[in-house]
């Protein structure tokens, strides 16, 4: 017979160790109950909250749910069996869950906020935004729900208001890191360094031992080329969090940009654990080269990896890869296919998605400068070391027709999914305001925007062929025949530069790492020339420099 007083004592003692946070005991406690009375509704929620606490998320599930067989209109056995699906990464059982707590409980706020957190991670950020409005307007002065509801406004791109949501987390809790921290990347994304900064700053002052705070912060000092603060940063995260990939990368394209390539290549081989590039790692079986092993008598096949731009600066090496001994099977993009056929060095050529033959060793094209210990002294050919096809070259100087003023290639933006597109882009019509009269303007994009389209049909003087650019070895053919080209951080500025052709290179305040600082020469390409903004966001300087040395340099 079931001594209900002796049940009642029972579970009195398991809510108190429950309460003190003696998570054992209480879970001894609630099993104890269970064994004399099975079908006890609060013992089955509780021992399954326990479970969750100890991190049995499997057991939390079963018994939830076994109470919420008993008493499925009870709205907090519902969210807690959210919670748990939160826990097990299962988000959309999870959203089921809330969303029957608060049909039971409308003003449910734990619901409608965790709510969000599961659709956040299911990225229906609009959705989440309109779970956390309704857990605000519940609780105004929930800082988690302000939180949350900025990072769903950030990545709505709604950056503004996401600085926004942010502060007002901040001001109800001023000590909560992970806000400053959102808000400094919130401002960083809208290219407002310094605040960002700030943000960090004081992050790291709140909480010193934030990987992701100091990450943040020598991101924000590396855009403001504050290298070797940013340097110290990347350092600390590491110090941190061992092995942490995305800083080891960072600070490997900080040391390349202060010509620091040794160090710099050693880094950059953590590219391959960094989310964003980790999807264009190969896997192929071979083994990996990187100069320790002689290759002399093997096949090596070396791949492209990331950009067309890329491609192009690093293929230089192909020829001294072939020069010792190996036989050479390079995988190339299709529109670059044509132009590098003909490079020294290479024995077959193969499309990118095309079935490979056997190797018996691979190399990614960006790691070569690692297999060479490329250093700033010992960069090899600077250029030339591409050449357009005779053909195109007789097609487009007659597509061109009789020259009448000096000829300037023109390029103005590069892939709009480029991360750091918005700063290294320029609107056509902001650049020609710049440029003087007495010249042929030449457009070398194949691509144009719609507002650059408009653009372009306002002002004719400027030729622009587009989809008749079949491939690079057109481009390469019209780059030949200006007489110098102007372009912003893209493919088309390498291509001209190994090509050795005049180039003229519009470069962001915060550089890629090949641009290094200062100078306004390229180690890279003996025919660039590099013209810098001054500070963030302002390309007034580069473009007054730029109007003056076309007349200077080619001016009649």
């Amino acid at each position: 017979m079931l001594n209900t007083r002796q049940l009642q004592l029972k579970l009195e003692q398991a809510f108190a160790s429950h309460r003190q946070g003696q998570l054992a005991q209480a879970q001894a406690l609630y099993d104890e109950v269970l064994a004399m009375a099975p079908d006890h509704v609060d013992a089955l929620h509780l021992s399954g909250v326990t479970a969750a606490q100890t991190g049995n998320h499997v057991k939390a599930v079963e018994m939830i749910g076994k109470a919420i067989a008993i008493d499925p209109g009870n709205a907090c056995f519902h969210c807690n069996l959210g919670l748990v699906l939160n826990g097990l990464k299962e988000f959309e059982s999870a959203a089921t869950s809330f969303d029957r707590a608060i049909s039971i409980k409308p003003d449910y706020h734990l619901a409608h906020y965790n709510r969000g957190k599961a659709l956040l991670e299911l990225d229906m950020y609009n959705a989440a935004l309109a779970s956390f409005d309704k857990a605000i307007a519940i609780v105004p002065d929930d800082h988690l729900a302000h939180y949350n509801r900025g990072n769903a406004l950030k990545k709505l791109n709604q950056l503004e208001s996401a600085v926004e949501s942010f502060d007002r987390a901040i001001t109800i809790k001023p000590d909560y890191h992970e806000a400053w921290s959102n808000r400094g990347n919130a401002l960083h994304e809208l290219n407002n360094i310094d605040a960002a900064l700030a943000s960090y700053d004081k992050a790291v002052t709140i909480k010193p031992d934030d990987h992701l705070a100091q990450f943040n912060r020598a991101l924000a000092l590396h855009a403001l080329t504050r290298l070797d603060e940013a340097l110290a940063c990347y350092e600390n995260a590491i110090a941190i969090r061992q092995n942490f990939p995305d800083a080891c990368w960072n600070k490997s394209l900080a040391l390349l940009t202060a010509g620091d390539f040794r160090s710099g290549w050693e880094l950059y081989e953590w590219r391959w654990q960094v989310k964003k590039l980790a999807d264009t790692r190969r896997h192929i079986t071979e083994t990996l080269w990187l100069g320790k092993q002689s290759i002399a008598g093997k096949t090596i096949l070396l791949h492209c990896e990331q950009g067309l731009g890329d491609t192009i600066q690093f293929c230089r090496y192909i020829p001294m890869v072939a020069d010792l001994g190996a036989r050479v099977i390079f995988e190339v993009e299709l529109p670059l296919r044509k132009l590098l056929g003909g490079l020294r060095g290479i024995s077959e050529l193969f499309v990118t998605g095309s079935s490979l033959p056997e190797s018996d060793c691979h190399c990614p094209l960006m790691s070569l400068p690692l297999a060479f210990k490329t250093d700033l002294d010992t960069i090899p050919d600077a250029g030339p070391y591409l050449k357009s096809d005779p053909g195109k070259l007789a097609y487009w100087k007659e597509r061109l027709g009789r020259k009448t003023n000096p000829r300037v290639g023109l390029v103005w933006n590069g892939n709009v999914t480029h991360t750091n597109d918005k700063n290294r882009s320029i609107p056509l019509s902001a650049l020609i305001r710049h440029l003087p009269e007495g010249f042929s303007y030449v457009s070398l994009q194949k691509e144009v925007r719609d507002i650059d389209r408009q653009t372009l049909e306002s002002n004719a003087h400027i030729l622009h062929f587009g989809d008749e650019l079949e491939d690079f070895t057109d481009t390469a053919a019209l780059c030949d025949l200006m007489d110098v080209v102007i372009s912003v951080d893209t493919s088309v500025a390498h291509l001209n530069g190994a090509l050795g052709n005049p180039t003229w290179v519009l470069v962001p305040f915060s550089p890629d790492w090949r641009w290094m600082l200062v100078r306004d020469d390229s180690p890279w390409y003996r025919s660039i020339r590099l013209f810098r903004q001054q500070k963030p966001n302002d390309w007034s300087g580069a473009f007054g420099k730029l109007g003056s040395a076309l007349l200077t340099g080619y001016g009649k």
